[in-house]
C-alpha cells in the first residue's frame, strides 16, 4: 500500500529570495520568485507559503500558476524584513507530463540577509537560493 507510492525527487526547482530595486516605490524589496530551471513546462503550480517560529505565526499565503515555461522564473510574492526571524516556507506542486511533484523548500530564520546573495540561475540577479 504506502510503500507501492512513488513519490519522485524534484530537481531543477528552486525558490529564491531576491533584493531588488522597485522603481515605483523607490525601495528596496525583497521578492521571492520560483524556478523553472527544467528543459519542460511545469502545469498547475501551486504554492504554498507560511512563515514560522516557537511563538509566531504568520497566516497562510496561496499562488497558483497556470503553467511554468521551461528556463523561466516567476514572482510569488514581496516578503517583508520582519518575517527573515522566522523560518519561511515554501510548499511547491506542479505536474510535469501526468506526474505529480511535491516539495517543500525552507529558508531558516535569519538565513535571509545582504551577505547571504549569490548569483540566481536564469536570474540576472543576485539573492538567497534554496534547491
Amino acid at each position: 500500500m504506502k510503500k507501492d507510492i512513488e513519490i519522485p525527487k524534484v530537481e531543477g526547482v528552486y525558490i529564491a529570495v531576491v533584493n531588488e530595486y522597485n522603481d515605483i516605490y523607490k525601495t528596496q524589496d525583497w521578492n521571492a520568485y520560483i524556478i523553472n530551471d527544467k528543459a519542460i513546462d511545469l502545469d498547475m503550480v501551486l504554492i504554498v507559503t507560511s512563515g514560522y517560529s516557537e511563538s509566531k505565526t504568520t497566516s497562510v499565503f496561496r499562488k497558483k500558476i497556470d503553467v511554468l515555461p521551461k528556463k523561466s522564473y516567476a514572482k510569488i510574492e514581496l516578503i517583508q524584513e520582519d518575517l527573515f526571524a522566522l523560518n519561511n516556507t515554501f510548499k511547491v506542486s506542479f505536474f510535469e507530463g501526468n506526474t505529480m511533484f511535491d516539495k517543500t523548500f525552507l529558508f531558516r530564520k535569519n538565513t535571509i540577509n545582504l551577505k547571504a546573495l549569490q548569483p540566481i540561475p536564469l536570474m540576472q540577479s543576485r539573492g538567497v537560493l534554496v534547491k
